[in-house]
């Protein structure tokens, strides 16, 4: 199973989402979005191509959707995935710091995968057996100015998942190296 990831579009109108963003989902089975999508629109445009859950960010306050969740957590192909907006960088925080707030969101069962969001910066690490994914913002990448940014993706099978992360470009979207 194939599946898309998002974050951090800060989408205010129908159709500003880049091109690429649609042309690279295409095929994919589904597509989390980790939240700070600002528009539901945009999950409808989303749906077109796989069916899609999001999470709450910091800026979609009062936004309220079937497929809108303050975190959510999937079982797909014996993989265990959870989504929230805001979680602490693997790359700037320590990881016994990050695996306690993993056990902390998620108590109920300890996921494979946390999706996350919020610091418009693309990631993957892997902290023991938890892989934690940003795949950054299409539209603000790093917080910077309106630009081409990334996306990622999931690949799980039989309980295996593999993370990638793509580079928006004007041709399309290729995966980083």
């Amino acid at each position: 199973m194939r599946i898309g990831l998002i974050s951090d579009t800060h989408i205010t109108k129908r159709g500003q989402l880049w091109p690429q963003v649609f042309d690279a989902f295409d095929g994919v089975d589904a597509i989390l979005h980790a939240g700070d999508l600002w528009s539901l629109q945009l999950v409808d445009e989303l749906e077109e191509i796989a069916p899609v859950q999001v999470v709450r960010g910091n800026g979609d306050m009062g936004l309220e959707h079937e497929h809108l969740h303050d975190r959510y957590t999937v079982e797909v192909n014996g993989a265990r995935i959870a989504m929230i907006h805001d979680f602490p960088s693997p790359a700037y925080r320590p990881a016994d710091v990050v695996l306690q707030r993993a056990e902390q969101r998620f108590p109920d069962a300890a996921p494979d995968v946390i999706v996350y969001g919020h610091t418009h910066i693309e990631e993957i690490h892997r902290l023991g057996d938890l892989l934690c994914v940003n795949p950054g913002s299409p539209t603000l990448p790093h917080n910077k100015s309106l630009r081409l940014g990334t996306i990622g993706f999931l690949n799980v099978n039989d309980g295996e998942v593999s993370a990638e992360l793509w580079q928006l470009t004007d041709a399309g979207a290729e995966a980083l190296g």
